[in-house]
C-alpha cells in the first residue's frame, strides 16, 4: 500500500479554503512515507447476493482520534473519490454510505468517520460469472491537529464464495433511511437568485428524526452547495444552500438529480430527487 499526497490540481471540483486549510499543515509534516504507519486500506469479501452482484466493501482505518470525510464533507475537508482504473470485469459499482457524525470546530460544520469508515459495495460484473479485479485508487483527507490529503492504493479479486461479514453487515446497517421509512410525504425544491449563483430551498414534510436536524444538500454534479441553514416548521424541514456553478458557468438544475440527506440524532433520511415548489 502506497500514501502519498496529491497535488491541488487533482482536487477541481473541492472549495478552495477546505483544501487550503489541509494544505496550510503541510509544512509541519513528516516524510510522505511515514504516513504509511496512519493509515490501512483494505478491500473486504462479502460473498454473492441473490441478484449475482458480488458484495464487498472498502474499510479505511485510522488511528484513534482521526476522522475522515463522509462524500459531503460539509464546509471544511475533502470528500473521499474512488478511481476505479485497472479494475477487470467491473460493470455496475453501488456504494452505501452508512450515517455519518455531524461535528463542529472552530465555528466550522463538517460531516465524518471517525477512526475507520467502511463503505459497503455491491458490484454488477460486466461478464456474470467471470472473476472481478477490484484494483484502483481512493483520494481523501483525514485530520485531528492537521489535515492530510492522501492517495491509496487498492488491489484484490473479488471471493464470490465469501460467507457472510460482520464489518459489512454493520457498516449496512447503519444506512440512512429511505423516504419511505423515513415518513416523508412531499420534498419541494425552490430556486431564486443568490449570492454567488443560485439559492436552492427545499421543503420537507416528514417527522422529525430527533434533536437538531442538519440537512445537506448535493444538487449534482454541475454545482458545489455552500453552506445549508435548516430549520423545522412544525411537520416541514426548510432547507437552504447557495448554489455555486462548478466552473463558472452557471446551467439549469435537474430536481432528479437532487440528493437530500437529513442527518438526526435517532436517524438518518436519505430523500432522492424533488419536485418543483
Amino acid at each position: 500500500m502506497n500514501i502519498t499526497l496529491f497535488p491541488l490540481r487533482s482536487f477541481a471540483r473541492l472549495r478552495r479554503m477546505a483544501l487550503g486549510l489541509c494544505l496550510a499543515a503541510l509544512p509541519a509534516l513528516a516524510p510522505a512515507e511515514t504516513l504509511d504507519d496512519l493509515v490501512r486500506i483494505e478491500v473486504l469479501d462479502g460473498g454473492q447476493a441473490r441478484n449475482g452482484a458480488l458484495v464487498g466493501a472498502i474499510r479505511l482505518t485510522l488511528p484513534d482520534g482521526w476522522k475522515t470525510y463522509w462524500r459531503a464533507p460539509g464546509e471544511a475537508g475533502i470528500p473521499p473519490r474512488f478511481d476505479w482504473t485497472g479494475s477487470r470485469n467491473l460493470g455496475a459499482v453501488e456504494i452505501t454510505w452508512p450515517t455519518p457524525t455531524v461535528m463542529v470546530q472552530d465555528g466550522m460544520r463538517t460531516i465524518v468517520y471517525e477512526n475507520q469508515m467502511v463503505l459497503p459495495i455491491e458490484i454488477t460484473p460486466r461478464r456474470a460469472g467471470q472473476p472481478v479485479r477490484l484494483r484502483g485508487q481512493l483520494d481523501f483527507g483525514f485530520c485531528k491537529d492537521i489535515c492530510i490529503p492522501g492517495t491509496l492504493d487498492f488491489d484484490r479479486v473479488l471471493d464470490g464464495t465469501a460467507g457472510h461479514n460482520p464489518a459489512i453487515a454493520a457498516a449496512a446497517a447503519q444506512r440512512p433511511y429511505t423516504r419511505r421509512e423515513a415518513g416523508v410525504t412531499s420534498a419541494t425544491c425552490s430556486l431564486a437568485p443568490g449570492a454567488d449563483g443560485l439559492q436552492l430551498q427545499a421543503e420537507i414534510r416528514m417527522p422529525s428524526a430527533g434533536g437538531r436536524e442538519v440537512a445537506v444538500i448535493e444538487p449534482g454534479s454541475a454545482f458545489w452547495p455552500g453552506v445549508t441553514r435548516t430549520e423545522r416548521r412544525g411537520d416541514r424541514l426548510i432547507a437552504t444552500t447557495n448554489l455555486i456553478a462548478d466552473g463558472g458557468v452557471m446551467t439549469g438544475i435537474d430536481r432528479s438529480e437532487v440528493r437530500i440527506t437529513v442527518l438526526g440524532q435517532r436517524h438518518a433520511v436519505d430523500i432522492r430527487g424533488c419536485t418543483a415548489g
